[in-house]
């Protein structure tokens, strides 16, 4: 594969080179009125319109970017790479582990590299030179400017990469959508196990939904959380790996449990005063019961993920809800519950009994105030309804 620009890649740096050039663009954008339409109509009458295009949506970008990073109002973004990109928080903490001299591999935007700069050295490498001038501007943007160099080539022509590596494979690769076997990544799997056994150390970036169990032999699998939502899987390995096994990490709090999926069984119980729902990396990890026997949960079911006890237990591995019913799993029972406690906002979850939650509660009472929770989950075997409120 070329590692030369095709031509439309050497038109969108040359688009973007205009754009950074132009700064008062934005300011334009920024201050408009009306639909977005007449903005475009307007800003074409001073610039071309694929300007104005690339403007429009890097705005539009800047404002989505808000969520994940904290100088997205002057970074540059592209819409899959922004999508793709780490979070600030999450790149932040897997950059503790690094040092010294780090390539980050199929950097796109340099979300990673960019907090990893923040403590190493950092050579970003991506084969579309618009992402490498992306990582660069930011880089300057986030003040980190002189701690990282980037190189547009094909990772696979990659020959001096041989001590600290981070990697975030292509999951949206060619014009598909995105891709959930590690095989179908760009680079793939056989890629990313001769990258192990050729750095010194290192972290794979993979999706939390894809096939990693068993992929990688001699690693530490991560799954890291931020505010209740699994962002990642992280494959460590050689020096930077801590242990073959596995851990979540919940973010922001930066709490961390690790074990191994079997060296725990919890016991089952009937519903006690509290539930708790695992925050989602646990549950990916497959540490229900390492967590829950360390804290001082039991299982609701066998077969549910839900935890019970009945005193409150404080964890940032879970959320507790308060039990207030036990109700079959019919509508008429939840209706009359609802009436009686003057519920109005509902929270409905479930984890394996299906429910469509919005067309449920279209056809619900819910004239009250209190805010309530309907979780519906199997007791020994069988469907209920656990009527709660937060407790927190």
């Amino acid at each position: 594969m070329s590692s030369e620009p095709a031509s439309d890649e050497r038109d969108e740096c040359q688009v973007l080179r205009q754009l950074r050039a132009t700064p008062g663009i934005f300011d334009q954008i920024a201050a408009a009125t009306g639909s977005e339409l007449g903005v475009q109509t307007a800003l074409r009458r001073q610039y071309p319109d694929d300007l104005v295009r690339a403007a429009m949506t890097l705005h539009e970008l800047r404002r989505k970017g808000s969520i994940k990073f904290s100088h997205a109002d002057r970074m540059w973004f592209d819409r899959q790479g922004l999508e793709q990109s780490t979070s600030e928080l999450v790149a932040q903490y897997k950059a503790q582990r690094f040092d010294g001299l780090v390539f980050d591999l199929c950097s796109g935007i340099g979300s990673d590299a960019l907090a990893m700069a923040a403590r190493c050295q950092v050579t970003a490498v991506d084969i579309n030179p618009a992402s490498c001038l992306r990582t660069e501007w930011n880089a300057e943007v986030c003040g980190v400017g002189s701690r990282i160099q980037t190189r547009c080539v094909d990772v696979h022509q990659l020959t001096d990469c041989e001590g600290l590596v981070h990697i975030d494979p292509d999951r949206r690769p060619g014009s598909g959508g995105r891709v959930s076997r590690i095989e179908d990544y760009v680079p793939g799997l056989d890629y990313l196990r001769e990258l192990m056994s050729r750095c010194r150390g290192g972290a794979i970036k993979v999706s939390p939904a894809s096939n990693f169990g068993g992929k990688f032999a001699n690693a530490e699998v991560e799954l890291i959380s931020l505010n209740g939502e699994c962002k990642e899987a992280t494959i460590w390995f050689g020096e930077l790996a801590r242990d073959n096994l596995f851990r979540a990490t919940v973010l922001p709090a930066g709490e961390s449990i690790a074990g191994h999926p079997l060296e725990a069984v919890v016991p089952v119980m009937p519903p006690g005063r509290y539930i708790y729902d695992p925050d989602p990396a646990v549950v990916r990890a497959g540490l229900i019961d390492v967590m829950a026997d360390r804290i001082g949960l039991c299982r609701l079911d066998a077969a549910e993920e839900y935890l019970t006890s009945d005193q409150r237990i404080e964890s940032p591995f879970v959320r507790a809800f308060e039990v207030l019913a036990n109700l079959p799993n019919n509508e008429r029972d939840l209706k009359a519950w609802l009436r009686r406690e003057a519920i109005g906002p509902l929270e409905i979850k479930c984890r394996h009994i299906p429910i469509q939650a919005d067309t449920l509660r279209r056809r619900l009472p819910l004239s009250g105030t209190i805010p309530g929770v309907a979780i519906f989950a199997r007791l020994d075997g069988k469907a209920r309804i656990i009527a709660a409120r937060r407790a927190d």
